[in-house]
């Protein structure tokens, strides 16, 4: 028995017949895992900081049900109204980020964050995807009008996008949208002199951070060199990563979550793998690796340039970001804060990432290139 009837010309009906199922099951499988985990990472955060046992579980509850409802809004989109609302929420945060470096509040040497009420809004979240759509299309257009000056305004936008960026600072954010924005551009048709060009200055700038930027030199060498650096941190997720074993030392049983205080963002990998063991962990890798895998190779056979760029650059946005959460807990890469995408705690993190998978719900639906009049005719075509 179906959810929708073939016959079926509602709006719904519709969305149902044309989404890409398999994706939107990974996604809910992905999220559901999130919740389970803030239920087992969060409460003894809560409690060392004073606050009632679930607080921050019933706060991601909300986040959840707020990322969901948007999710679905997002992924009901036809393409034209994906690139503006890519255009808006990119303007909309930048003005946000310009306002936070104005009145936003400090914490842990950075600024990122303004207060809105008992919430915190970190704009940088929002202006990821909304960057990769705008880029996108800039690029898309190139190719419809040879004239229009998509590249420049491009290239244009991403130094506003790092000079914000740096302002906060947030170097590993910095280096996540440079990548996107390159494997962009490339995939736009950049020719191999600048994409060499931009690889130097992009370690360019990297060698100046390391030797001017004390935040960034410290990081680095305690990854370069753990033997006379304080690792604490990622010594003790690595421990518990062991301590697990293959099937874990069963749900709240962890003890890593009473020790690092970013057990429930940063570092809720690592209380995965000590509670439920490496196999469950595999799993979770799984999840992410089908979303990857399944929407690039999908989007290998798309034909218009728009959808293309904007779907591949949201899907390695994706991916990036969860390696390097990974790659953190694993100590294979240097410690930087970046959440593990649908698992970690935060609602900027769950909001932005549910517009990002909706945008690629939405641009991967069968005949999303329709207009919103004709949104429900792509699946009968099909």
């Amino acid at each position: 028995m179906t959810v929708f009837s073939r016959t079926d010309t509602s709006l719904l009906s519709g969305w149902w017949w044309t989404v890409d199922r398999w994706l939107l099951m990974t996604l809910a499988l992905l999220i559901g895992f999130g919740i389970v985990m803030t239920f087992s990472a969060s409460p003894a955060i809560a409690e060392k900081l004073g606050l009632g046992s679930f607080h921050f579980v019933k706060r991601q509850i909300l986040f959840v049900i707020a990322a969901m409802i948007t999710m679905f809004g997002v992924s009901l989109l036809p393409v034209q109204w994906v690139r503006r609302l890519g255009a808006v929420l990119f303007l909309a945060a930048v003005i946000l980020m310009v306002l936070t470096m104005v009145i936003g509040f400090e914490a842990k040497g950075s600024r990122r964050w303004l207060s809105i009420g008992s919430f915190t809004l970190q704009a940088s979240e929002f202006l990821k995807p909304a960057f990769i759509i705008f880029s996108a299309w800039m690029f898309s257009e190139v190719h419809k009008t040879p004239e229009f000056r998509g590249w420049s305004i491009a290239i244009f936008s991403y130094i506003i996008v790092v000079a914000l960026l740096i302002s906060q600072p947030d170097f590993g954010q910095t280096i996540l949208v440079s990548l996107v924005w390159g494997a962009q551009f490339f995939m736009a048709g950049l020719s191999m002199i600048w994409v060499l060009g931009l690889a130097g200055l992009g370690m360019a700038g990297v060698f100046l951070a390391y030797m001017l930027i004390p935040h960034v030199s410290d990081r680095i060498d305690r990854f370069l060199y753990p033997e006379i650096s304080d690792t604490y941190q990622v010594d003790t997720a690595l421990n518990a990563l062991r301590s697990g074993g293959m099937f874990g030392r069963g749900p709240g049983e962890g003890a890593v979550k009473k020790i690092l205080p970013d057990a429930h963002t940063d570092f809720i990998f690592a209380v995965t793998g000590e509670e439920f063991g490496v196999l469950p962990c595999s799993i979770l890798i799984g999840l992410f690796a089908v979303i990857v895998v399944r929407s690039l190779i999908k989007n290998m056979k798309e034909t218009d340039m728009f959808v293309f760029l904007a779907v591949s650059g949201l899907i390695i946005q994706f991916g990036l970001q969860t390696f390097i959460n990974l790659g953190v807990n694993l100590a294979l890469l240097p410690s930087k804060g970046m959440t593990l995408p649908f698992i970690s705690y935060g609602g900027s993190s769950m909001l932005s990432m549910a517009i990002a998978m909706g945008m690629v719900l939405a641009l991967t639906r069968r005949g999303a290139g329709n207009n919103l009049e004709n949104l429900n005719s792509g699946w009968r075509k099909s």
